[in-house]
């Protein structure tokens, strides 16, 4: 002997932190997006996992590794990480043994630089699990794949589904740090666990095996809305006149509060002029379309959002100048609801639920600039009366389970 200490050696799987320096380690590969017209939904496998009835997800930062949120690194500095404890490795090795198919859910809102090397660490994670089969998918951008939104989740369903399997939920779960506990910065996880149906852990929770921590859910869900009907206010109020007679009317509320679907369900069967500005381009053009319609004894609904006197007076002069009565339906809706609203029908609504046709998504300086600028209609504008109409869901089930997720990042 010559007094040198033999070191056995450790299988990189159980390595604390990931030993390997290469930055192309065999087993992870990332595939081509194919998501969306941007392509923000990432998404990679390491080895080749198979589709499983039973699903283990995991967030990836301050879940399965240390969490970098409040120290973006650069460079060789990004590719460093450390397993968030050291059983984390066995116990996916575990799972896969247990026949879970492995998902690593991870919300990726980087600048481009920064989504580089972050690309590069993950095959550097996948190096040191040379046994454990994963899929990844990564959502780039805040949009429908964004937790808390369902979107990957949607993402997963079609995959497992192209392999005819089908997910049990109640043998699922999902863990996750940002999960609503007062140190915690969010509360995305969790809220992403509700919106697909499946268990939620804890890291503390599933890898230390300590007791739920209190928590809340901060934000706006629809749950907390008292239960609505489509009833005018005063509820004598007539929506459509009958007999029928030439009239203007003029609606106002949010965005996204159920103005376009109202004209289709009462005034379009009977014929009224549909006047919007999201079609025309500009106010000049609609207040022409209004006149021109109104001059050959036409009805018109202008379904525009109106939130100023100054807007509305236009119209109600133009009704005069014609000779018609104005009326104006106020569609009342806090701006959480509506801008709930404008998530759910841009990415959470179903593709064949009927109740609103596909739109993209409007900007939050809408919303704003319409809270900002309201006056509140009234009769003495001239109108010969102004009716509410509160806002109330139509949709089948499929639909109503979408609109109820959690759809708004914290703080938003």
């Amino acid at each position: 002997m010559n007094g040198a200490r033999k070191v056995a050696k450790i299988h990189p799987f159980f390595s604390k932190s990931g030993a390997s320096t290469s930055t192309n380690p065999s087993g992870f590969q990332w595939l081509k997006p194919s998501l969306g017209p941007k392509r923000t939904c990432l998404h990679g496998v390491n080895l080749s996992p198979l589709a499983s009835s039973k699903v283990a997800a995991f967030d990836l930062d301050g879940t399965l590794i240390k969490s970098n949120h409040n120290n973006r690194r650069k460079g060789a500095e990004a590719l460093k990480w450390a397993w968030w404890r050291d059983a984390v490795p066995s116990k996916l090795q575990e799972l896969h043994q247990d026949g879970y198919s492995i998902l690593l859910i991870s919300n990726q809102n980087l600048k481009a630089a920064a989504l580089e090397d972050w690309k590069k660490k993950i095959p550097l994670i996948a190096a040191a699990l040379p046994t454990v089969p994963f899929r990844l998918l990564a959502a780039s951008a805040k949009d429908g794949y964004r937790k808390p939104m369902p979107g990957m989740w949607y993402e997963v369903e079609r995959i497992f589904n192209e392999r005819d399997v089908e997910i049990d939920k109640k043998s699922s779960f999902f863990v996750g740090d940002a999960a609503g506990r007062p140190d915690d910065f969010a509360s995305t996880d969790r809220k992403w666990a509700i919106n697909v149906g499946i268990p939620f852990y804890t890291p503390e929770e599933y890898f230390l095996g300590l007791p739920a921590a209190p928590y809340k859910l901060p934000g706006f869900h629809v749950s907390g809305l008292p239960p609505t009907t489509e009833t005018p206010s005063p509820p004598d109020a007539t929506i459509v006149p009958q007999p029928l007679k030439p009239e203007l009317v003029l609606f106002t509320g949010f965005p996204c509060l159920g103005k376009s679907s109202f004209y289709r369900k009462h005034f379009a069967p009977v014929g009224y002029i549909h006047i919007n500005q999201d079609t025309l381009r500009t106010r000049a053009k609609c207040v022409k379309a209004a006149e021109e319609a109104l001059r050959t004894r036409k009805s018109c609904v202008i379904d525009n959002t109106n939130r100023d006197i100054a807007t509305r007076k236009l119209y109600v002069n133009l009704a005069k100048k014609v000779g018609v009565t104005a009326r104006c339906f106020l569609f009342t809706g806090s701006m959480d609801l509506a801008w709930h609203n404008n998530l759910y029908r841009a990415y959470n609504q179903p593709p064949s639920s009927g109740t609103e046709p596909p739109r993209d998504l409007l900007p939050y300086l809408a919303f704003i600039g319409f809270r900002d600028n309201y006056e509140e209609p009234k009769t003495s504008e001239g109108f010969s009366e102004v009716i509410k109409m509160d806002w109330s869901f139509n949709g089948d089930e499929e639909a109503r389970t979408r609109w109820n997720m959690w759809l708004q990042i914290d703080g938003k």
